[in-house]
């Protein structure tokens, strides 16, 4: 019996790093999984991996439509819905003072606007289900400042005190809305040019002197997912390797 056993989930960006296993811990929970994001050949990839309990949808989280259509596909292959993983972000680097505000734009758009927009797609079919569970995924910048980041970390605060609002509006009605903090996580983002993160030595002055693993983050949004986290909404979970623990 997995943990996640007739459990329906729209997990975005689940074409690769953390989305992609997510929906691979999902599945492998008990769940059914749409896997939705705009690069639709990586996501029929890893939908056409996971076998007839997932199923790819080409999805702009910046798009409302594109979120109604995600919904109903979702519906309309599985029966229902229940879970939404707003997983879905980009990053673009840059000081306050130079950064062009396009770019800032952008990161707020898909981070932020995005799980917003997510957020109000899945209410009512997350209703007809007789409630569910949302999980925002946040970051540590969520919590602190780091130079070059303002704009995803705008978004990432942003995404932390959207999820509160909603757990506040969305209890009465048996949806619980969490978010997950990840620190430094073993993605494309962080080996792009743009991030220019060195795993070899981001991490040393951490309790846990390591990159986090995309399949430790999944874990805990299987938790969050479940059953086991009936009692939690409107609350943060952390996976960093302690960074957020004190100075190193």
């Amino acid at each position: 019996m997995g943990r996640l056993d007739g459990k329906v989930a729209l997990i975005t960006g689940g074409a690769r790093g953390i989305g992609a296993a997510e929906a691979t811990r999902f599945v492998a929970e008990g769940a059914q999984v749409v896997v939705a994001d705009v690069l639709d050949a990586e996501a029929a990839t890893v939908a056409g991996r996971l076998g007839d309990a997932a199923a790819a949808v080409h999805l702009d989280v910046t798009d409302l439509d594109s979120w109604n259509s995600a919904v109903a596909t979702a519906v309309d292959h599985f029966g229902h819905l229940d879970t939404l993983v707003n997983n879905a972000g980009i990053v673009r680097v840059g000081l306050i003072e130079s950064m062009d505000v396009e770019d800032f734009r952008a990161v707020l758009e898909v981070n932020l606007v995005g799980t917003f927009l997510g957020i109000q797609a899945v209410v009512p079919a997350l209703r007809d289900a007789g409630g569910g569970s949302i999980v925002n995924t946040s970051s540590t910048a969520g919590f602190i400042g780091y130079a070059g980041l303002g704009a995803y970390g705008a978004s990432k605060f942003g995404v932390r005190g959207l999820t509160k609002t909603a757990a506040r509006e969305l209890g009465s009605s048996g949806i619980r809305v969490n978010s997950i903090h990840p620190g430094g996580t073993d993605t494309p983002m962080v080996h792009s040019a743009t991030f220019q993160l060195d795993p070899e030595t981001a991490f040393v002055g951490q309790p846990i002197a390591r990159i986090g693993r995309p399949e430790e983050i999944a874990a805990l949004a299987v938790f969050l997912a479940s059953d086991e986290s009936s009692y939690s909404t409107g609350a943060e979970f952390i996976a960093d390797g302690g960074a957020l623990s004190g100075p190193s």
